[in-house]
């Protein structure tokens, strides 16, 4: 199933990835690519192809209305802050970088300028950690934080989406995209020490 789902959500930007023939060879110039027509970046293809995998391997994807939501797992991860200029290696206790990444369901596209917090809920319904979560720039965008999860275990992990900052073209009639957050759950998440 969540290959499945992974597949429907990266099949719009990696199918035309495909038919622009990106990353088969160096990317064009930009005289080339008006001869040529658009391509996609590699950059951009690389992105989805990277987060596909590690959906594949260690996530889980869930759907809610106009979002779907993918979540990553791993070990407590460094990054630099302060708009790049401090580097912040994992704190003591630190044990996990709980990744999020909200995309919209009909376009597969990243949703950038979301306000995240994730809940990390034990087997007694307690709230361990709750946090807001960091945008990202990495190989893919992604929101995140280290997150001190004091034993290994399952655990759910809630994620609150609230409506992207940004504004969005359309006409008075129109429904504007995405103008409605979303809560999600990621139920029987293994969270182990790493």
């Amino acid at each position: 199933m969540l290959r499945a789902a992974t597949a429907a959500l990266l099949a719009a930007p990696l199918a035309l990835a495909a038919l622009t023939g990106c990353g088969a060879q160096a990317a064009p110039t930009q005289a080339a690519q008006k001869e040529e027509g658009f391509t996609v970046p590699a950059g951009v293809q690389k992105q989805y192809e990277v987060l596909a995998e590690e959906l594949a391997e260690k996530g889980k994807t869930v759907e809610s209305g106009e979002w779907t939501v993918n979540l990553i797992t791993e070990a407590a991860e460094p990054w630099f802050d302060e708009h790049a200029t401090h580097f912040r290696a994992p704190k003591a206790g630190e044990t996990h970088h709980i990744e999020i990444i909200p995309t919209e369901t009909s376009t597969g596209r990243i949703v950038p300028d979301v306000p995240i917090t994730l809940e990390v809920v034990d087997a007694q319904d307690r709230v361990v950690q709750e946090l807001k979560l960091n945008f990202y720039y990495s190989t893919f965008y992604h929101y995140a934080n280290n997150f001190t999860v004091p034993e290994a275990g399952t655990y759910t992990l809630r994620a609150t989406l609230g409506v992207p900052g940004f504004n969005r073209h359309g006409e008075k009639s129109e429904t504007p995209a995405l103008a409605k957050g979303t809560t999600v759950e990621f139920t029987d998440v293994e969270l182990t020490k790493e």
